[in-house]
């Protein structure tokens, strides 16, 4: 029986406060398999969205918007981070980036999951690298190429990779809209600039 839309967010609210109550998540999955069988993809999507912080409500009821929309990039991207923040390893969360990507090669979420799963720090850095040169006002994968770029610089004392450590760490003060964040940014510039190999 498909749930009347209206009831949907009723449901999955008092699904959630049920839970946030007991900590007993078999009987959140029980609620929420139960809900999610009972109403259409797109009432899903529009139910879900004051809980995709929470990738134990989130993941099972994008599980279902996925299965019949696979090519919904937005969705794939918020079942991919649900399945990260939930501890799903990079080869399943990978492989929903890939997808996302595939099926909208502009959705900014899927490359930065894309990004974010390559295991390898020299690999991971270069594809943090390609996010920013695809979005270049992303200040949030501007940071996470620095940061990639400085553990690389630091753990294999590499020059060119400190460089770009340096680059994208100045680029962000520049663009940083406050003081506090500007000094944090300066001692991370300062630590970088002195660096000794």
């Amino acid at each position: 029986m498909i749930a009347p839309l209206s009831d949907l967010p009723a449901a999955l609210a008092d699904a959630v406060a049920a839970y946030e109550a007991s900590g007993n998540i078999g009987g959140l999955m029980e609620r929420l398999h139960h809900i999610r069988d009972g109403a259409t993809p797109d009432a899903l999507v529009a139910a879900t969205e004051p809980w995709l912080h929470m990738p134990e409500v989130a993941g099972p009821l994008y599980e279902r918007i996925v299965d019949h929309q696979p090519n919904n990039a937005r969705a794939l991207v918020i079942l991919a981070n649900a399945y990260w923040l939930s501890g799903r390893g990079p080869e399943v969360v990978g492989e929903l980036a890939s997808r996302a990507l595939s099926a909208d090669p502009d959705n900014r979420g899927a490359w930065h999951m894309w990004a974010l799963t390559e295991g390898n720090q020299r690999d991971r850095t270069i594809r943090w690298l390609q996010v920013t040169q695809r979005f270049p006002d992303d200040m949030l994968a501007k940071a996470a190429l620095a940061d990639n770029a400085a553990s690389l610089a630091a753990a294999e004392h590499d020059r060119e990779a400190l460089d770009l450590a340096i680059g994208a760490y100045e680029e962000l003060w520049n663009n940083s809209p406050t003081e506090q964040q500007r000094a944090a940014l300066e001692t991370a510039l300062n630590t970088l600039r002195n660096y000794q190999f």
